[in-house]
C-alpha cells in the first residue's frame, strides 16, 4: 500500500520493515502524533528466556519509546497458564505458579538492555503483569459481561483455531479461552493505563483484533492493532533457530560470543534486512552494507553481530566476541570468549570418547551426529582433521584445553577444571 506516515513510530515501522499489517493505519498514525501514547506487547512465559524471534518485538516496543511513546511490556503470568493455541499442533505443558515465576524472572532481564523504565522524560516503560487481573476472575461474572460479546461461529473461524480443528488435532477447551483472556488483557490496559494500541507478530492478529472489539463494545474506545511480518530467513528457516536449537537472549542460555557468531553467520541474502530490523543504524547504510558482495559483504556481517551483541549485551562483549572470532577464524588460535566445556577429574575417569566431548561441547546434537560428522570429514580436534570416531581422551591429553570444531564455524574448548 502507498501511504505516507505522519508520525515518527508509523514512519520508522514501515521504512525499516517492521509492518505487516495496521487495523487503521490513518486513525493510528494521527494518535501517534500526541506524545506519551502507550501500546503493549504480551510475553508468555513459557521459558526462562525470550530467544531471537521475539527480538522484532522487542525492537518495536524500543522504538516507539524512541519515538517519544510509553511502552508497556506484559508479562503473561495468567494466560500462561492456559498456554496460547495459534498454530500449534499440541496442547503446551501446564506450568505450576513457580515455574511461571521463574521463567518470568529471566525473561524480565532482557527488557532492561532495550527499553528504559526509569525514564526522566514522562515516556518511562511498564512491566506489568497479566496475573494481577486475570487470577481473581470470578468465573460467572466474567462470562455474563465478557463471554457475551464472543461469538463462537467467529472464533472457529480465526486461523490460529481452523487450521488446528481441519487437521483433525485436539483444541482443548482451556486452549480456546485463550483469545477471550488476550483480548481482556486489552480491555484492562485501556481501561487502566488509556493504552490504545496492541502490537505483535501477524500470527497474533486474530487475538489483536478480538481485544479491539471487546474494547469498543464495552467501553466504545477507540484502539488500534499493529503487526509485524512473521520472519523466516531468505533459505526459509524459522528466525531465532538454530542447528543447536534455539539461539536465546539470556546469557546464561547463549553466551555472548556464541549469540555474536549467529548474527556473523547470516546469509548475504539477509544482511541488509536484518540491519533495518535489529540495529539502529541508518536506513541508508543498513542498504549500502546490504549491497556489498563477495568478500566484502563479510565487513557488514562483522557490523552486524557488534550492532546486535552491543544492544543486548554491551559493547565489551561484543568487542570480545569479535576479538574471539578473528583469533579462531583468522589466525586458527583460540579465542578466550570461545564456548568451553569444563571437565573434573572423575567426569574424564580412564578416558572418555571424542564423540561424547562433540555431544558434551554441543557441537553435535548425538551420538550419531558427532559419528556422522567425523565420517564426513566435518570434524576437527585442534584444528586437524578428525578421523577416528573411537578416539579416546585421557586426564593427559587435557593438561592444556583442546578445541573442537565442527565445520568451519562452530568451535569449543574442552579442559579440565582445576
Amino acid at each position: 500500500m502507498t501511504y505516507h506516515p505522519k508520525s515518527d513510530f508509523i514512519a520508522v515501522m514501515m521504512e525499516r520493515g517492521y509492518l505487516s499489517d495496521c487495523t487503521d493505519y490513518q486513525g493510528l498514525d494521527e494518535a501517534l502524533m500526541t506524545p506519551g501514547q502507550s501500546a503493549y506487547i504480551g510475553f508468555d512465559a513459557t521459558a526462562t528466556s525470550l530467544h531471537v524471534g521475539s527480538l522484532i518485538q522487542i525492537m518495536m516496543l524500543r522504538w516507539f519509546q524512541k519515538t517519544g511513546h510509553k511502552p508497556i511490556t506484559l508479562m503473561g503470568g495468567g494466560t500462561t497458564k492456559v498456554g496460547d493455541p495459534s498454530f500449534r499442533a499440541d496442547e503446551r505443558p501446564l506450568l505450576t505458579d513457580a515455574q511461571i515465576d521463574d521463567n518470568i524472572a529471566g525473561i524480565k532481564k532482557v527488557f532492561d538492555a532495550y527499553i528504559d523504565y526509569d525514564s526522566g522524560t514522562g515516556n518511562a516503560a511498564m512491566m506489568l503483569n497479566n496475573a494481577e487481573w486475570l487470577d481473581d476472575l470470578n468465573y460467572l461474572t466474567f462470562l455474563r459481561d465478557i463471554g457475551r460479546h464472543f461469538s463462537v461461529n467467529r472464533m472457529l473461524s480465526f486461523e490460529s483455531v481452523k487450521s488446528r480443528l481441519d487437521r483433525e488435532q485436539s483444541l482443548s477447551f482451556l486452549e480456546f479461552n485463550y483469545m477471550i483472556l488476550q483480548a481482556y488483557d486489552f480491555l484492562e490496559l485501556n481501561r487502566r493505563y488509556g493504552c490504545v494500541l496492541q502490537m505483535g507478530g501477524s500470527d497474533q492478529w486474530g487475538n489483536i483484533v478480538n481485544g479491539i472489539d471487546l474494547t469498543r463494545r464495552v467501553l466504545d474506545h477507540e484502539i488500534y492493532g499493529l503487526t509485524s511480518p512473521l520472519l523466516t530467513t531468505s533459505d526459509g528457516k524459522k528466525m531465532g533457530k538454530s542447528q543447536n536449537g534455539a539461539i536465546w537472549l539470556n546469557g546464561d542460555l547463549l553466551s555472548p560470543y556464541e549469540f555474536w557468531q549467529f548474527w556473523r553467520n547470516t546469509t548475504d541474502a539477509d544482511v541488509g534486512r536484518f540491519l533495518k530490523l535489529y540495529t539502529e543504524l541508518p536506513v541508508d547504510e543498513c542498504n549500502r552494507l546490504g549491497a556489498l558482495e563477495g568478500s566484502e559483504v563479510n565487513a557488514a556481517k562483522v557490523i552486524l553481530a557488534n550492532e546486535v551483541t552491543t544492544l543486548l549485551h554491551g559493547a565489551e562483549a561484543a568487542a570480545a566476541a569479535e576479538a574471539t572470532a578473528r583469533e579462531v577464524f583468522e589466525k586458527g588460535g583460540i579465542g578466550d570468549d570461545l564456548p568451553t566445556l569444563a571437565l573434573s577429574a572423575a567426569d574424564v575417569g580412564d578416558g572418555i570418547s571424542i564423540v561424547q566431548l562433540i555431544v558434551k561441547s554441543g557441537l553435535a546434537k548425538s551420538g550419531k551426529d558427532a559419528k556422522r560428522l567425523i565420517a564426513e570429514n566435518g570434524a576437527k580436534i585442534d584444528d586437524q582433521p578428525l578421523t577416528d570416531a573411537g578416539l579416546m581422551i585421557d586426564a593427559a591429553a587435557l593438561a592444556s584445553p583442546i578445541k573442537l570444531s565442527a565445520g568451519k564455524k562452530r568451535h569449543a574448548l574442552v579442559q579440565l577444571n582445576g
